[in-house]
């Protein structure tokens, strides 16, 4: 069977993500160590709390060039909320943090315009939409319907800089941001597929399907 690995850098859901992989029927194992993602068959990078703090954690523990060295074998690869957020270049949040550089583009933070006021983080369930030109049968998204609702708890929102990184979308207020990326064997959603249901553990065991 095959081996997964879920990052631990101190800030992450790991145990709902544990969960909703053995369900899916993986071999999982959580860790910190970068020998253990470098031996792994796939990785996943979930993440809950601050970007600089995340990337911090990351550099010190040496993770942060395993995650690239994984990529770069070609190893699936799965982002998860801030998880998605950490591959692109950088952020705003507390000031300019530089990411991992995976996915080119910046985080943006949620910000209210004129008298339209938003409410900042975003809690709860939102649609995903296909962008123009995307198809998601050869996806990890395979199956799931345009505007399912997922589950989406976030302050900060991606903008790639190429548009064939976008995998969905989802408005936000009158914002319209991406809510999942894709890249060569990188997969990543801002919302939490284990915390939206059924269709959101069919994203699981789509993307254990590519391994």
């Amino acid at each position: 069977m095959k081996k997964i690995v879920i990052i631990d850098y101190s800030l992450g859901n790991l145990f709902s993500v544990n969960q909703a992989l053995v369900n899916s029927g993986a071999n999982v194992c959580i860790s910190d160590k970068p020998t253990d993602l470098l031996e792994a068959d796939a990785v996943v990078l979930p993440g809950v709390g601050a970007f600089n703090e995340a990337m911090g954690n990351l550099q010190k523990s040496k993770l942060d060039k395993a995650i690239l060295d994984c990529i770069k074998q070609g190893k699936p690869f799965l982002g998860i909320c801030l998880g998605m957020q950490l591959l692109f270049n950088n952020s705003e949040e507390f000031g300019s943090t530089n990411g991992l550089g995976i996915i080119d583009g910046t985080i943006k933070k949620f910000k209210s315009s004129g008298y339209q006021k938003i409410l900042v983080p975003q809690v709860g369930w939102n649609n995903i939409l296909a962008p123009k030109n995307m198809n998601w049968e050869k996806t990890i998204l395979k199956g799931i319907n345009e505007n399912t609702y997922m589950y989406f708890v976030h302050s900060y929102y991606a903008l790639p800089k190429n548009a064939e990184n976008v995998l969905s979308e989802t408005t936000y207020s009158d914002i319209k941001y991406c809510s999942a990326v894709i890249k060569d064997n990188v997969t990543a959603t801002q919302f939490h597929p284990e915390k939206s249901g059924e269709e959101g553990l069919r994203i699981y065991t789509n993307w254990l399907n590519t391994i």
